[in-house]
């Protein structure tokens, strides 16, 4: 019996100290799940901060060179379009007109990605340059000191010229443009900190050395 009742005491007592550690254990885990929970509202509170930062990344990861290649870009897109316009009616090959079209398709939508990023980022948009109908193309000399920008008698000897003439000047004229675009976005993958940007003067470079490969191409067969 004694054996018996120092064996049920000390189950009892094994209870109690089991029992004790669970107690323990629990308000530890409390304790933890306190700073558990304080270190997840935390990492949540940090999460939220990093969330809004990440979406901000849109306007604030820029620096000057991704503001002077937008609005650098903007006006040199838009006398490409003017140039491009000029072919309808006036070209002679069919595949200058093509060329002509691919350009308008492809550079105004970019235009407007850029003209978007100036906004978010509180930048002044260049404002729109001199109609290709217009005398003076005032528009295109006031920007003609960046890389490949024709001056307003460039523009208006292209806007007077028709047929195999138009094709040659326009071919001519086109690559130097180009090949202005792709210095341009070469100087933004080097100086650029806005990845959109980055990746934008990639995509530049890539569409257009292959535009001026067959626009040589198309002018040596002429």
């Amino acid at each position: 019996m004694s054996s018996i009742r120092t064996t049920t005491r000390r189950a009892a007592l094994a209870a109690v100290a089991a029992g004790a550690a669970l107690a323990l254990a629990a308000c530890g885990g409390d304790g933890d799940g306190g700073a558990g929970h304080g270190g997840h509202a935390t990492a949540s509170a940090s999460a939220g901060a990093t969330a809004p930062a990440e979406g901000g990344t849109a306007t604030a990861a820029h620096n000057a060179q991704d503001v002077a290649f937008a609005q650098g870009m903007i006006p040199h897109h838009r006398q490409a379009l003017d140039m491009a316009r000029l072919a309808a009616g006036r070209a002679a090959s069919a595949e200058v007109g093509e060329l002509a079209t691919r350009i308008e398709k492809a550079q105004e939508p970019e235009i407007a990605t850029m003209t978007g990023w100036l906004k978010s980022w509180g930048e002044q948009v260049p404002g729109p340059a001199g109609s290709s109908s217009g005398t003076g193309h005032s528009g295109h000399s006031d920007h003609s000191g960046m890389p490949g920008m024709m001056d307003g008698a460039d523009m208006e000897k292209l806007e007077k010229a028709t047929g195999e003439d138009f094709d040659r000047m326009f071919l001519t004229l086109m690559i130097e443009h180009h090949r202005g675009a792709v210095e341009m976005a070469a100087t933004q993958r080097e100086k650029g900190a806005y990845e959109p940007a980055r990746a934008l003067a990639d995509d530049i470079a890539t569409a257009q050395k292959a535009e001026i490969a067959q626009m040589e191409r198309l002018l040596g067969g002429s």
